[in-house]
């Protein structure tokens, strides 16, 4: 498998586990730990401990979970441009360029909102416009990562660490694939 094909794979893996857990989501965990081994050890480590959770977690506890890390914490929404922006006028245009670009490359999106850290990383999951993908990830989806791993850290929540393994996953990828540092959020967004 290329390169480039490997990545979008594991990016439509990680948004499937950061879809609303179904009796699946222990068989997707261990295969997205299983593919994340041949690119990044250290990525694979840090979902290592999520598998562990879903494979020995009830559905309830784990459903459970999922909500009390995403839905019932304000720190922890997984919307980029709410990581970004906050509840904002500059979080809507983010939102709108998102659709527009999603249109341009003939992507169909989900029911989430267009920043839904899910629907993103299957945009770039979906489409080979390198600097396209670079620049999401570089400048949306890894300041948005920090905020939610950061926000939740006092949390211990499983779901913790399938965002950490994320933000290490997409570090090491658009650096290796660029030697560039990620770049940092927008201005205008910072709160």
């Amino acid at each position: 498998m290329s390169g480039l094909r490997q990545h979008q794979d594991l990016c439509l893996q990680f948004a499937s586990l950061l879809d609303y857990p179904g009796p699946d989501i222990a068989g997707r965990s261990a295969a997205c730990v299983a593919a994340l081994r041949q690119v990044s050890s250290a990525a694979a480590a840090a979902l290592e401990e999520f598998a562990r959770f879903v494979e020995q977690g009830e559905p309830n506890r784990i459903e459970e979970t999922f909500i009390a890390t995403f839905e019932l914490q304000a720190l922890c929404q997984p919307y980029v441009g709410y990581q970004l922006c906050g509840e904002s006028q500059q979080r809507t245009l983010f939102m709108i360029r998102l659709q527009q670009l999603y249109r341009q490359h003939g992507f169909t999106p989900g029911k989430e909102l267009p920043d839904h850290l899910g629907e993103m990383l299957r945009f770039i999951g979906s489409i080979d416009d390198r600097s396209c993908r670079d620049e999401i990830i570089a400048d949306g989806l890894l300041p948005a990562l920090e905020k939610l791993v950061d926000g939740g850290e006092a949390d211990a929540h499983p779901y913790l660490a399938l965002l950490r393994s994320l933000r290490i996953f997409l570090a090491e990828t658009v650096v290796a694939g660029d030697e560039r540092p990620a770049a940092d959020p927008p201005k205008e967004c910072v709160s």
